[in-house]
């Protein structure tokens, strides 16, 4: 696998994404929430894992004022991730690379505690291969014993919806993706 193609690719689709305008992303977002809503993996989670949008990653916040929801977000130590328990009224801090995370005293969630995990994603492709930003953090996090099963759904705009990304023997599919105008179990 040529890893500067991989590269290229995750420079190309971040500089589109970095290029809507605050009007487009938000109405594309809420579109994202809007189709999250409707998906049976959704509405039957009890507790979920999200993330906290940055660099203009689909922001999927509305949702996280549902009550009937746990949220869980994760805070980055080294090359781990923790997940923690976080509600609208919680402070946050800002993380290792500027991304908002839960303060390090926040409750943990383990992983037989959750149901679902969204995974924000610079590109998928139509088999649930997904580009994140190369720091491999979701890689080791889904081939661990204890997550590799989770259901998860990858969150990205449209436009990085690939019919084929390149991938690595370490990658794993997941589940099911969801754009502004789909949501496609893989």
């Amino acid at each position: 696998m040529d890893i500067s193609a991989k590269a290229e690719l995750r420079r190309t689709l971040l500089k589109k994404r970095q290029s809507m305008s605050m009007t487009e992303w938000r109405e594309k977002s809420d579109r994202i929430c809007q189709q999250l809503q409707t998906s049976v993996l959704f509405t039957q989670a009890k507790t979920i894992l999200a993330y906290f949008s940055f660099r203009q990653e689909p922001d999927i916040s509305l949702l996280f004022a549902h009550p009937q929801y746990r949220w869980g977000f994760p805070r980055c130590v080294g090359k781990s991730m923790f997940w923690h328990s976080w509600t609208p009224k919680d402070a946050v801090a800002i993380g290792t690379y500027g991304i908002i995370e839960p303060r390090p005293d926040a409750p943990t969630i383990n992983p037989d505690e959750v149901d679902l995990i969204l995974v924000p994603s610079v590109a998928c492709d139509y088999q649930g291969y997904r580009l994140g930003y190369g720091g491999g953090y979701y890689d080791r996090l889904l081939s661990s014993p204890e997550w590799q099963n989770k259901p998860t759904i990858g969150i990205l705009f449209d436009f990085a919806y690939l019919p084929q990304i390149p991938i690595e023997h370490w990658d794993k599919p997941l589940k099911a993706v969801c754009t502004e105008t789909r949501f496609t179990a893989t």
